[in-house]
């Protein structure tokens, strides 16, 4: 499959180095696409992904900027434009680790870290990313989670900044779509790897809450970062071309 080996330019992605993020740059590469994208701190693991990525035959950039800081992402957004020769697709895949628990129990501070890593990050990305991608009339998909669309308990420090970021998508593809601009997002629900891997190794979910979440899926397992990048390289093709301003739940069912 070559969805991508056609176009002008290359793919970002933040978060890279991530379950999602990784298998998203990696998936982009193998479906002609070369592609720059970013980690936070576990340089091990990007070079490694990095290394996926030029195994398929396509070029591979790698920088860590602060989602947060404007500057920092603008500079990594143009220096990957220069060196893919534009761009054509954007994926926002980064996000900090998220503890579960209830509203009454969580910090101010926690919250507002939690917007400035999700909220500020996305919206610097989109910034950065609107002036390489008009020229090509790219899009952009952003990873949010299917807690925007059913609700679990404990889950409001994921599920309210990415309801943010949902809302950022939609403006996007009202105000950027005369430029041929798509934006779309699409929303994992209980995954093996990426942030749900992480929540069972840390505790915050244990085996009763685990066969629970099971139950309620009616079918009846949980989904794979590669099920996620599917979805977003999807989103991110031709095929795809009338479809913007759309969130895509890739949840096996849970929010039906």
């Amino acid at each position: 499959m070559s969805d991508f080996s056609g176009r002008t330019g290359g793919a970002l992605v933040t978060g890279g180095s991530g379950g999602i993020g990784a298998a998203i740059s990696v998936m982009l590469a193998q479906r002609g696409s070369p592609v720059a994208f970013t980690y936070r701190s576990n340089a091990d693991a990007a070079e490694e992904v990095a290394d996926e990525v030029r195994s398929a035959g396509v070029d591979a950039h790698i920088g860590n900027p602060a989602l947060e800081d404007a500057d920092a992402m603008r500079e990594f957004a143009d220096e990957a434009a220069e060196r893919l020769g534009g761009l054509h697709t954007v994926v926002s895949a980064a996000g900090p680790h998220v503890p579960q628990m209830y509203i009454s129990q969580t910090d101010p501070d926690l919250f507002a870290n939690q917007i400035e890593a999700d909220v500020i990050g996305a919206f610097n990305l989109t910034v950065a990313a609107l002036p390489h991608l008009r020229p090509s009339g790219g899009n952009i998909v952003y990873v949010t989670t299917a807690a925007t669309t059913v609700f679990p308990k404990r889950d409001a420090l994921s599920s309210i900044p990415k309801g943010a970021v949902e809302s950022l998508m939609r403006a996007v593809a009202v105000e950027e779509g005369r430029f041929g601009i798509r934006a779309n997002c699409v929303g994992p629900g209980m995954l093996e790897d990426g942030m749900a891997a992480r929540l069972i190794a840390d505790g915050d979910l244990d085996d009763r809450a685990l066969e629970v979440a099971r139950t309620n899926i009616p079918l009846g397992r949980f989904g794979k970062a590669v099920d996620i990048a599917e979805a977003a390289c999807f989103l991110a093709s031709d095929a795809a071309n009338y479809i913007s301003g759309q969130k895509l739940d890739i949840d096996g069912a849970f929010t039906v």
